[in-house]
């Protein structure tokens, strides 16, 4: 299977020259790295080509590298049924460049470019609807970056005692992550009932 994947790589590779970047075979994985301004081009041949046809966009998401440059990597999964194939194709951008849509090519990309613009304040050039999708309209940043900050925002929800909306501090409990590292860890863990026979 590595080697069918490397050879549609080098395919790949070769009807593209100009576009990609790099492809390897990572994890029993195809990944196929791209210029950002060629993102249409390439996933049209992907879509197209015939020992491609990778018809079905199954995700589109965002990662955050802040110390690169360039610290934004959009990565679209791709699935081909007619081959039993998968193939990863990333471009990366920066916090002011926007990444060509995918709309026109695969018509599920607008919902994904939507969240993944919410998340992580990537934008996709000529979507038709870029707007928040997971945040409210007013929310002020990008909740995914890895600089988000952790504490001093305000969440809104309806109270049903109160009978009305309220806006209360954004409460990130995190007691799972304090660990005792003195400890030896002995004893049964929290929520670990069958180990004396409870249940």
């Amino acid at each position: 299977m590595t080697q069918a994947l490397q050879d549609l790589g080098d395919y790949i590779s070769s009807a593209l020259s100009q576009d990609v970047l790099k492809a390897e075979v990572a994890k029993g994985e195809l990944i196929v790295t791209v210029r950002t301004a060629a993102i249409q081009k390439v996933l049209t041949f992907l879509r197209d080509d015939a020992n491609c046809l990778f018809k079905l966009l199954m995700d589109l998401c965002g990662v955050d590298y802040p110390e690169r440059p360039q610290r934004f990597e959009v990565v679209y999964n791709l699935l081909s049924l007619k081959h039993n194939r998968r193939v990863r194709v990333k471009v990366m951008t920066d916090e002011d460049t926007p990444v060509p849509t995918a709309v026109g090519i695969f018509s599920t990309a607008g919902w994904y470019e939507r969240e993944t613009w919410d998340m992580y304040g990537v934008a996709f050039s000529d979507n038709p609807d870029l707007r928040r999708i997971l945040t409210d309209y007013g929310f002020d940043g990008h909740p995914l970056r890895k600089d988000f900050p952790l504490t001093g925002f305000v969440e809104l929800r309806y109270d049903d005692e109160e009978k009305r909306v309220v806006y209360e501090p954004v409460k990130l409990v995190q007691d799972f992550r304090s660990f005792d590292f003195q400890s030896p860890w002995e004893g049964m863990l929290p929520g670990d009932e069958k180990a004396e026979g409870k249940v």
